[in-house]
């Protein structure tokens, strides 16, 4: 018997988030979970999905479209998003670098990475919330000085 057949799914928002490129949750506490939206910015759960607050709204953002989220092991106030869709499409929104939250979202600082367009990946070391490696694709089009892997000590 598969008890996953009984299971009917349903839609439980955000509405009007746009597409959705990245997701992550917080290990240490199993309602929290981010998600970035392509237009739609960044939003957050706090009870498992059954409401969502976007927490990007009023925030210093360049752009609406994430690519990429993380939340750090070791201290879960301590959130990451890097801007721009990395699925290259035709009609891509491109982004403005990584942001970082302190306070779980509450208020972001832009960090850096102002031209890398798109990034598709974030990585936070476990017990460093401060490491922090990002995987970023440039201008589409050609080589570039911005495409690569990015660590940050701070």
């Amino acid at each position: 018997m598969n008890v996953l057949k009984s299971l009917k799914w349903r839609l439980i928002g955000p509405f009007r988030g746009g597409r959705v490129a990245a997701v992550t949750g917080v290990d240490s506490q199993p309602e929290v979970y981010y998600f970035g939206a392509v237009g739609g910015g960044v939003w957050k759960t706090t009870n498992g999905g059954l409401d969502w607050q976007p927490v990007s709204d009023g925030q210093p953002f360049g752009t609406s479209s994430v690519g990429a989220i993380a939340v750090s092991e070791s201290d879960p106030n301590v959130v990451y998003a890097g801007m721009g869709e990395y699925d290259i499409r035709g009609n891509v929104s491109h982004g403005d670098g990584v942001y970082k939250s302190i306070d779980a979202g509450k208020t972001w600082k832009h960090i850096g990475l102002e031209n890398t367009r798109q990034i598709s990946r974030i990585l936070v070391h476990p017990r460093n919330s401060d490491l922090v490696y990002v995987a970023a694709l440039g201008h589409v089009w050609g080589p570039n000085d911005d495409r690569g892997i990015y660590r940050s000590k701070d």
